[in-house]
């Protein structure tokens, strides 16, 4: 099976034992700033998983596109991706440890056909001080299946992950107790870090072995928990069974949930039994047009051409989910992501455009399981192709500006200069300083270093205060401004056409912020306009109320949404009005005030305080009540 086929696999195993097929979030989490990306399968869960229900019901399974870019500088290596898929299963409140650990053994081995031999699991230890058993219930489990198999399962307590480098693995073992470190989830961390009043509990992770020909020297003992290289985590299961009490004390939940994740990516290496999941299907026919577009070997050139896989095919999702290349915020990952492929393709010899050859190779692997990718693929190619010649451009000044430190040498805070004011990769500058003999005043990483956490420092300082979406995010100011949101979409609807929809939002405490499509900047009329009629609907009071509906019913009724979003069978819908008086209409997950009159409290009128330009055919407007 390659990778596309596992995913359909897991989707339908999961579908005929009563799970609804769910579709994937977007890659920028809607109306929640402070993250940029969707960054796990779990993350759009989150709030159904600490107990707020979902439309679709108890059993949901999706399989949903994720990245990381905090692991950008990992990627080189044979399993660091920054974009990747996870599979995902969930129960919230219905089934638990024996049906999950037996689903997810069944698929691997019947249906994906892993050699079970050469499948290992970790559960949680137990802690004695903060009243949590050892979870046996799991073990004992993983003991029958593996039994089933005719396999010798022995139970072991290892402890730490420094504890399992150190007695590695004896024979017949493959059931492996670690301690919070390793097994325990919640959503700071291990047992101590969980917030009070949070779900958490144990996990069992499920691990493939690659040979002892894989493990690496400098990390003890093999074991599942080392970073060795032999093991692969292929899955984990999250069972969320207790609750952190005031007193930092854990209770059982009356409702338990189960919430699995597993690496579509990892998995489909390991059908092929190949440690490199650059060989797999989701990412080899890059590779191979990379070696076409090269004359160059994979073998000769693997971290380059892996990095660039995975960068493309990322930087092709976000291209996908709406996002441009920019100078900020999710943009400028996308533009780093881009940027930092076309350096490392110099490294095989392509100093050409070369991303109209590749982008249509990643566009054609997804636009058959994702439909969105082949309904925007010629705008996605568009997108990357002008940025790669906006960046080759750039490179032709960076290389003109170098050739004035010939004389001086370069300091760290001229390469922070050139990497911030005309975006020349670092690893770039160096490499043509080198070429040209230009000298590098010892301490220029230090120098460069201390700009970068400066201008970090300075990013960190102008998020503050931003919206959290979800449980987070809903004091009564995050609901009026989120209420008023509504009002001013209907208000611009009104006058400007209902092709105008809803191409981003952002609300902090202090304002609100929204995008809309629109080829024109609006008049001082347009804008007085709008305003009226927001506030005629909030000096009306009129009721706000909310209805699940079959998606197909709520669009059919004329309920609105986010420009590109993608839904689920039933949906959210807001209603603003009532009767033949509604004022807005619109599917979404809340949270709102009960009134629109709640939002003139204390005398405030809403107030537009900014009309702009977004990108290019995108207007933003910022609003507050004052």
């Amino acid at each position: 099976m390659n990778a596309q086929e596992i995913r359909n696999a897991y989707l339908q195993f999961f579908a005929e034992r009563g799970h609804t097929i769910i579709p994937r979030a977007k890659l920028v989490p809607f109306n929640d700033p402070t993250t940029l990306f969707t960054g796990s399968g779990m993350q759009p869960l989150l709030p159904y998983l600490l107990g707020q229900p979902h439309q679709d019901g108890v059993r949901l399974t999706d399989s949903q596109t994720a990245l990381r870019a905090q692991d950008i500088d990992d990627v080189g290596d044979n399993r660091h991706t920054t974009f990747f898929e996870m599979l995902g299963n969930w129960s919230l409140g219905d089934y638990f440890k024996e049906q999950q650990i037996r689903w997810f053994f069944e698929f691997l081995t019947d249906v994906v056909g892993l050699d079970p031999n050469k499948i290992y699991v970790t559960a949680f230890i137990g802690d004695e001080a903060h009243g949590i058993p050892r979870d046996d219930e799991a073990a004992n489990i993983w003991q029958k299946v593996f039994e089933e198999k005719d396999i010798e399962a022995k139970i072991v307590e290892v402890g730490s992950q420094e504890d399992g480098n150190k007695r590695g693995i004896k024979p017949g073992e493959r059931i492996f107790f670690y301690d919070d470190g390793e097994n325990w989830w919640s959503r700071g961390g291990g047992l101590d870090k969980t917030p009070i009043g949070d779900p958490c509990g144990p996990d069992s992770e499920v691990f493939y072995d690659f040979g002892p020909q894989n493990h690496a020297e400098g990390f003890g003992l093999a074991h599942p928990a080392s970073d060795s290289g032999q093991f692969m985590e292929i899955g984990n299961q999250v069972f969320m069974q207790y609750r952190r009490n005031e007193n930092g004390s854990f209770t059982p939940l009356e409702k338990q949930n189960v919430d699995f994740g597993g690496g579509l990516e990892r998995i489909a290496a390991a059908q092929i039994d190949s440690p490199d999941v650059f060989k797999i299907s989701l990412l080899w026919p890059i590779i191979e047009k990379l070696q076409t577009l090269s004359g160059k070997s994979y073998e000769s050139h693997t971290e380059s051409m892996r990095v660039i896989a995975d960068h493309l095919r990322a930087a092709t999702f976000l291209a996908v989910d709406g996002v441009k290349p920019a100078n900020k915020e999710q943009g400028y990952v996308m533009r780093r992501l881009l940027r930092r492929a076309i350096r490392f393709a110099f490294d095989l010899g392509i100093e050409q455009n070369f991303l109209e050859g590749i982008v249509p190779v990643i566009a054609d692997m997804y636009e058959d399981d994702y439909p969105e990718v082949k309904a925007q693929r010629e705008d996605v190619i568009a997108t990357l192709v002008k940025e790669e010649k906006v960046f080759r451009q750039t490179l032709r000044k960076g290389l003109r500006e170098l050739e004035k430190f010939k004389a001086d040498g370069l300091t760290g805070t001229e390469l922070f200069m050139l990497y911030d004011t005309y975006g020349f990769p670092v690893e770039l500058s160096t490499e043509e300083a080198f070429k040209q003999e230009i000298t590098l005043s010892e301490n220029w990483h230090e120098e460069f270093d201390a700009k970068m956490q400066e201008q970090r420092e300075r990013s960190q300082t102008a998020a503050k205060g931003t919206f959290k979406g979800g449980l987070a995010g809903d004091k009564d100011i995050h609901k009026k401004y989120h209420t008023a949101t509504h009002l001013l979409q209907s208000a611009l609807r009104e006058l400007f056409g209902p092709d105008l929809r809803q191409h981003g939002s952002n609300i902090t405490e202090e304002r609100l912020r929204f995008d809309f499509n629109h080829d024109s900047k609006m008049t001082p009329d347009e804008i007085k306009k709008a305003e009226d009629l927001v506030n005629g609907w909030i000096k009306e009071d009129l009721p706000v109320t909310y209805t699940d509906y079959p998606t197909q019913e709520a669009l059919d009724m004329g309920a609105i949404g986010p420009f590109g979003e993608r839904y689920s069978d039933k949906v959210k819908v807001y209603q603003m009005g009532e009767g033949d008086h509604i004022a807005s209409l619109e599917i979404c997950g809340g949270p709102h005030v009960d009134n629109t009159g709640h939002l003139a409290e204390g005398g405030k009128v809403f107030k537009i305080t900014k009309e702009e330009s977004s990108s290019a055919g995108i207007r933003r407007i910022k609003a507050q009540l004052i």
